[in-house]
């Protein structure tokens, strides 16, 4: 009697420590990039600089909560992979910004490219004088920081060739950036000295700081 009290105790204890194994491997499975509840085809500010009329307005309108009710039906199939749901939504958000465009004037259309291409200018702006404070902080010479700014662009190069091949599923894809990335960290190492790499460090323990703050 006693051994068979014992069987069953280690048969339900086997079954429980199997399903324990088996549910973070399925939460793993099904989880889902984050959906931005209020997220919208085109902000406040982009509607206003583009002057829509009436119509236009009422067409985004509907845009809007189209967007929204295919959202919260992509929410509810938790049978999706990470990367199926990826990449479902990724398809709703061209999808409407392809409708979004079909109701723009050419005017409009154009007006959205140059502000396209002001925030890139501003983009690229910001990213200069952000390379002349760190190369001012670790005290780079000309050479350092042309070495280090090649090594970024590179490095970005690779992670959009990454992030545009098909052939790759998600999975793959984070690896392989995570790969780059090491690469990248590695180059560092061979063009600052080990006194700009703590101050660089300790600029990223401070950075880290403030935003906490």
């Amino acid at each position: 009697m006693k051994k068979l009290i014992l069987l069953v105790f280690v048969g339900v204890f086997a079954s429980l420590a199997v399903k324990a194994q088996e549910i973070p491997d399925r939460r793993k499975e099904v989880a889902k990039p984050v959906i931005k509840e209020k997220e919208k085809i085109v902000s406040k500010k982009a509607r206003l600089n583009l002057e829509l009329g009436e119509e236009q307005k009422t067409k985004l309108k509907a845009m809007n909560e189209d967007l929204r009710k295919q959202q919260e039906e992509l929410k509810k199939q938790n049978n999706l992979t990470q990367e199926e749901y990826g990449k479902k939504m990724k398809a709703i958000r061209e999808d409407r910004q392809s409708k979004f465009q079909s109701i723009l004037t050419d005017e409009q259309k154009a007006k959205m490219e140059k502000e396209k291409e002001a925030y890139q200018a501003r983009k690229k702006e910001f990213g200069q004088k952000k390379q002349g404070m760190l190369k001012e902080k670790l005290g780079l010479s000309d050479e350092q920081a042309a070495k280090m700014a090649e090594n970024r662009k590179a490095t970005s190069e690779k992670i959009k060739t990454i992030k545009e091949n098909k052939s790759l599923n998600e999975e793959q894809k984070k690896t392989e950036i995570k790969e780059v990335m090491k690469k990248q960290k590695e180059n560092m190492k061979s063009v600052l000295s080990e006194e700009q790499l703590k101050k660089m460090k300790e600029n990223k323990k401070q950075h880290k700081k403030k935003v906490v703050i």
